[in-house]
C-alpha cells in the first residue's frame, strides 16, 4: 500500500512540475530535482537506495529509444561526424583528465578508479536539449545535442566496465588503448547488428497491426527487445535501443499508418514525461543519504563539495577545448568540400557528353570490343545508373553544404554547446553500479551527484540567460515562402502521373473536398488538375455518388457515378505518392527537417480523416 500511495503522489508531482514548469520558465527536470532534495531532507524521510539497473536498464532504454524515433534521420545523417567525434571522443578524453586529476589529488583511489569515475562524470544528460528548444535555438544545435546524448552514455559505460575490470584486477590490461578500444568497437557492431535486426524486424511487424492501441504497446517493448538480447551478447543495450529507435524513425513514414503514428507519439511522449521525472525526483530524494555517508566517511564533506567543484569545472573546460577546435576543423572542411563539389561536377558533365556519344556507337568499335548490341546497350544503361547515382550524390552534398552554410558553427553557437552539456541521470546511476570494494566510494557518489546536480541547477537554469547573451543563431518562425514553393512544387508533380489526376482530367465530374494539400495547397484536387478542367467543390453529397456537372443524360452510363469510396481509395494513393516525393527529397536533403515534418503531419492529418470518415 506504500509504495502505491508513493507512486500515486510521485506522478502527482510530475504532473504538478510539468505545469509549474510552462509557467515560471524552468524544466520540469529541474523543479523535480529541488522537490526531492527538499524531501529528502524532511526528518520522517527514510534515505533512498534505487537499483542503479532500475534506471540503466529500464528506464535509460525507453528513453534513448524515444528520442531516437523523434530525431530527423536527415540531420542526424549531416552531424554524424560531430556527434560521433562528441559521443566517443569526447567521453574517453574527458575521463582520462578526470582521473589523472582526481588519482592526484586524492593518492588513496587508484587510476582506474579514478578513472571509472571519470566516466561516470562524462555523458551529459538531455535536459539541456528541452531548454534550447523552448529558447528557439537554431535546429542544428539541437540536432548536435541529441545525437551526442543518444550514444555518450554507451561510450562511458563501457569505459566504467573497463575501468572497473582493471581496478579489481579481473582484467589488468583492461585499460590498455588497444584492449579498451576492441572492447568497444564489439560492443558497438554487437549492438548496431541487433538493433538492425529488431528495428527492421518490429518495424515490419508493426505495419501489420491495424489497432493504434496495441501498436502502441509493442512499440514499449522494442527498446527492450533491443537491448536485453545486446547486453546477454556482450554488447551495449543502450546503443541497440537507439539503433532500433533510427531504424523506425527511418521508416515509419513509409511502413506504418498515419492514425498508429501520431497515436504512438502521444503515448510516447507521455511516457518520457513520467521515467525522466521520475529519474529526477528519486534523484534528488537520494541526496540526503549520499551526504549523510560522506559526513561519517574519511575526508570532511568540505574537502569533498570542492572536490566536486574542481572536477565540475574540468568537465566544462575540457568540452571547450575540445569543441574549438572541432568545430574551426568542420567550418574549414566545407571550404574543401565546395572545391571537390566543383570537380565532381566537371567530371559527371564529362561523362554524360561521353553516354551522350555512346548511344551512336560504331560496328567497328562493338567488334574491337567484343562485345554485340545488346551487351553494349547493357553496359550503357549501367553506365547511365552510375552517373544518375553520382548525380543524386552529388545533389545532396550541395543541399548539405546549403544546410552547414545558412546553420554556421561559429562562436556563439559553440558556446551554447560547451554550456549545455550538463550533466544528469545516467552519472547517478553509473556511479551507483560502482563495487562496494571501490575505495572511498561515498565520496565518488557525492562527487557525482554534486557535479550532476551542480551542473543540472547552474547550467539549466543559466542557459536561457547564456542564450540571450551571446544570441546564438535562432530557428526560423516558419518555413520560408521559397521553401513551400519549392515543397509544393514537388509534391504537385509527384500527383501528376496519379490515378486521382486520370481521373479528374477525364471527367467532369464535381469533386468533395475532404483532402486538402500541404502546407497552403488548395487541395489535392488542385495538385493535379492544374487548371486543365473546372471543378468546383459542392458543399453538400447525398453519400453514394458524386455527379457530372452537366446532365447524366449526355454522359456514357459508365461515366454517370464515382462513388465517394472511389474517390476515397484514389485519395489515400495520391497521399501515398506525396508521402514518397517526401520521403525522396529527405534522401537527397533537399528541405528542412522542420518543413518535412509540417508536410507530413498535413498529409497524416488528411489520411486519418479519409480513413476515420
Amino acid at each position: 500500500m506504500n509504495i502505491l500511495l508513493v507512486a500515486v503522489v510521485a506522478l502527482i508531482t510530475i504532473a504538478f512540475a510539468a505545469q509549474v514548469s510552462q509557467k515560471v520558465g524552468v524544466a520540469s527536470p529541474l523543479i523535480l530535482l529541488a522537490l526531492g532534495i527538499a524531501i529528502g531532507f524532511l526528518p520522517w524521510v527514510d534515505p533512498i537506495e534505487l537499483e542503479p539497473d532500475l534506471i540503466l536498464e529500464v528506464i535509460v532504454p525507453p528513453l534513448l529509444f524515444a528520442a531516437a524515433v523523434s530525431m530527423p534521420i536527415m540531420d542526424f545523417r549531416r552531424e554524424l561526424r560531430l556527434v560521433a567525434a562528441l559521443a566517443i571522443g569526447l567521453v574517453i578524453i574527458s575521463a582520462l583528465v578526470i582521473g589523472f586529476v582526481l588519482s592526484w589529488l586524492i593518492p588513496a583511489i587508484s587510476l582506474p578508479w579514478a578513472i571509472a569515475l571519470g566516466a561516470v562524470l562524462s555523458p551529459t544528460d538531455a535536459v539541456a536539449v528541452s531548454i534550447a528548444k523552448k529558447q528557439g535555438v537554431a535546429p542544428r544545435i539541437i540536432t548536435i545535442l541529441e545525437g551526442e546524448g543518444l550514444f555518450n552514455d554507451a561510450t562511458a559505460l563501457v569505459l566504467l566496465s573497463s575501468a572497473t575490470s582493471a581496478a579489481l584486477l579481473v582484467d589488468a590490461d583492461a585499460l590498455n588503448p588497444a584492449n579498451l578500444l576492441s572492447d568497444f568497437v564489439i560492443a558497438l557492431l554487437i549492438a548496431v547488428a541487433v538493433g538492425w535486426v529488431v528495428g527492421e524486424v518490429g518495424i515490419r511487424v508493426r505495419s501489420k497491426i491495424k489497432q493504434p492501441a496495441a501498436d502502441t504497446v509493442f512499440s514499449f517493448a522494442m527498446p527492450f527487445i533491443a537491448s536485453i538480447p545486446a547486453e546477454h551478447l556482450g554488447g551495449s543495450g543502450l546503443v541497440a535501443a537507439v539503433v532500433a529507435g533510427l531504424i523506425v524513425s527511418y521508416n515509419r513514414n513509409v511502413r506504418m499508418p498515419a492514425l498508429n503514428r501520431r497515436f504512438s507519439e502521444q503515448n510516447w511522449h507521455t511516457v518520457e514525461l513520467v521515467l525522466e521525472g521520475f529519474v529526477f525526483l528519486i534523484i534528488g530524494i537520494q541526496a540526503f543519504g549520499i551526504f549523510e555517508k560522506v559526513e561519517e566517511g574519511q575526508i570532511g564533506l568540505g574537502y569533498a563539495l570542492l572536490l566536486a567543484l574542481l572536477l565540475g569545472l574540468i568537465t566544462v573546460v575540457v568540452r571547450t577545448l575540445f569543441l574549438a577546435p572541432l568545430l574551426a576543423f568542420l567550418n574549414h572542411r566545407q571550404t574543401h568540400t565546395r572545391a571537390r563539389m566543383e570537380r565532381d561536377e566537371e567530371r559527371l558533365r564529362l561523362h554524360e557528353e561521353r553516354l551522350a556519344h555512346a548511344c551512336d556507337v560504331d560496328p567497328e568499335l562493338l567488334e574491337a570490343r567484343n562485345m554485340s548490341p545488346d551487351q553494349w546497350n547493357v553496359a550503357v544503361e549501367r553506365w547511365h545508373r552510375k552517373v544518375e547515382r553520382g548525380w543524386r550524390q552529388h545533389r545532396r552534398r550541395g543541399n548539405d553544404l546549403e544546410y552547414f552554410n545558412a546553420q554556421p558553427l561559429g562562436v556563439r553557437e559553440g558556446s551554447i554547446l560547451v554550456w549545455a552539456g550538463m550533466r544528469g541521470a545516467v552519472t547517478l546511476a553509473a556511479a551507483q553500479t560502482l563495487p562496494f570494494a571501490t575505495p572511498m566510494r561515498n565520496v565518488l557518489l557525492l562527487i557525482a551527484l554534486v557535479v550532476a546536480g551542480g551542473s543540472l541547477v547552474l547550467q539549466g537554469l543559466t542557459l536561457p540567460w547564456v542564450i540571450r547573451l551571446v544570441k546564438p543563431q535562432m530557428a526560423a518562425d516558419a518555413v520560408n515562402e521559397q521553401e513551400r514553393e519549392h515543397l509544393l512544387h514537388v509534391m504537385h508533380s509527384s500527383l501528376k502521373e496519379s490515378a486521382l489526376a486520370e481521373a479528374l482530367h477525364s471527367s467532369a465530374f464535381k469533386t468533395p473536398m475532404p483532402f486538402g494539400g500541404v502546407i497552403g495547397a488548395t487541395s489535392i484536387q488542385a495538385s493535379v488538375t492544374d487548371g486543365a478542367s473546372e471543378t468546383a467543390p459542392t458543399g453538400e453529397t447525398d453519400g453514394r455518388d458524386l455527379v457530372p456537372a452537366s446532365s447524366n443524360s449526355e454522359m456514357m452510363p459508365e461515366q454517370r457515378a464515382l462513388t465517394i469510396e472511389q474517390i476515397r481509395v484514389l485519395a489515400l494513393e495520391a497521399i501515398r505518392e506525396q508521402r514518397q516525393a517526401l520521403l525522396e527529397a529527405r534522401n537527397e536533403g533537399v528541405f528542412s527537417s522542420d518543413a518535412l515534418e509540417t508536410a507530413m503531419k498535413r498529409l497524416d492529418q488528411e489520411e486519418i480523416m479519409l480513413n476515420i470518415g
